[in-house]
């Protein structure tokens, strides 16, 4: 997989994929991440990408221009599957779309900035818009990096055990059940029996139930 991030802070994403497993995924090979700068397709002798906000009002506006050119360059080396805006008010993400879009081959992630961008952008240039939450962001910089850290550790090779993404919180609408390590006592504080016991089906079941009752206790509305 390849992602493309377009940004007007590139370097504000560096670290997010230098380390950990984003970091082996692109060291094995299996997912390549690319930080691409909207300022090196301004033709603004200041490499300025933004502009006032036609009709007047607070704050600047993400011009058409740069951004046309730079997602036209990116699309005519190869193909995207998607080209996907940071947005407030997009769909929501969760597992199920990340496990959608990690069967993607290449797609762009757009971060905006300041207001916005230039609603032409979002009616004739991308595929679809993504929100982390129901809050606002100084950029669309962190929003991307969630984004793509959920979508890269569900490829095939990157986590050493492959199954560890499919118990993950929100797989089957369930959040996870409680882990433990050693010791198996600490303070007096002991690790349940049944996961001493050895025995994989009640080790399955004690699991699935706790599961289930933690769901309903923190996010009910899962289960609907």
């Amino acid at each position: 997989m390849r992602i493309d991030i377009i940004s007007v802070v590139p370097d504000l994403l560096k670290s997010p994929f230098e380390h950990s497993i984003m970091k082996r995924a692109q060291t094995k090979g299996v997912a390549e991440v690319h930080l691409v700068n909207l300022r090196d397709y301004s033709t603004d002798k200041h490499k300025s990408v933004d502009d006032y906000a036609f009709g007047g009002g607070a704050g600047m506006v993400m011009q058409i221009e740069p951004i046309a050119a730079c997602i036209e360059d990116l699309k005519s080396i190869r193909d995207y599957d998607e080209v996907i805006y940071m947005s407030p008010d997009g769909e929501l993400f969760d597992q199920p779309l990340a496990n959608r879009l990690s069967t993607l081959k290449n797609i762009i992630l757009l971060c905006g900035h300041y207001k916005g961008v230039d609603e032409r952008v979002r009616e004739h240039l991308i595929t679809r818009e993504i929100s982390v939450g129901n809050y606002v962001l100084s950029g669309g910089e962190l929003a991307a990096a969630v984004i793509a850290d959920a979508i890269i550790r569900l490829i095939p090779g990157v986590l050493n055990d492959e199954t560890s993404a499919l118990s993950d919180s929100f797989q089957d609408n369930l959040i996870a059940p409680p882990v433990y390590t050693r010791p198996a006592e600490f303070r007096g504080w002991k690790v349940p029996e049944i996961l001493l016991s050895g025995h994989e089906e009640k080790i399955r079941q004690w699991r699935l139930d706790r599961s289930v009752e933690r769901t309903q206790e923190r996010r009910p509305e899962l289960l609907k």
